[in-house]
């Protein structure tokens, strides 16, 4: 599973013109699943996500929760983090997840964000979504859970 990670001052997702899901201050989430990936590691992720301090307090330091900073979340699903351009010029994406299984596996994150974040906001699985954001610092991770959690696998 990765997840890029933007902090943001605001981010949107629109469908067809319409806007599906906005949040202010949080975390934009964009997230990717690979034939290995499991609702544990869904789980682990989502606590991950919900621990992190990168929120600055009074003194300038990411010391921050996003519950501290009382931020939101708007999650989108992306199979192309999973794009690989080691061969030629045209990306594939043979590692990503196939397309039910990442649906069934996106739902069940989100799940798990919701226990954290009740206000979470989410795109749609598979759709043509027009993703705007106005990232904050900037300030971006990415989170591979092939690096977080070898042995929870």
């Amino acid at each position: 599973m990765r997840i890029v990670l933007c902090r943001v001052k605001e981010a949107s997702v629109k469908i067809e013109g319409e806007i599906v899901g906005a949040i202010k201050e949080g975390y934009l989430l964009l997230t990717g699943f690979s034939m290995s990936d499991t609702p544990y590691l869904c789980e682990k992720m989502a606590e991950k996500i919900h621990k992190l301090r990168i929120f600055e307090d009074d003194k300038g330091k990411t010391n921050l929760s996003i519950d501290a900073y009382k931020g939101n979340v708007l999650s989108i699903s992306q199979f192309t983090l999973y794009g690989s351009v080691k061969e030629g010029n045209r990306p594939s994406f043979i590692a990503a997840r196939e397309a039910k299984s990442a649906n069934e596996l996106y739902e069940y994150f989100n799940a798990c964000l919701r226990k954290y974040f009740p206000h979470l906001q989410v795109g749609s699985f598979g759709a043509n979504m027009q993703v705007s954001s106005i990232n904050d610092g900037p300030f971006t991770l990415i989170l591979d859970s092939d690096e977080l959690f070898k042995e929870a696998k």
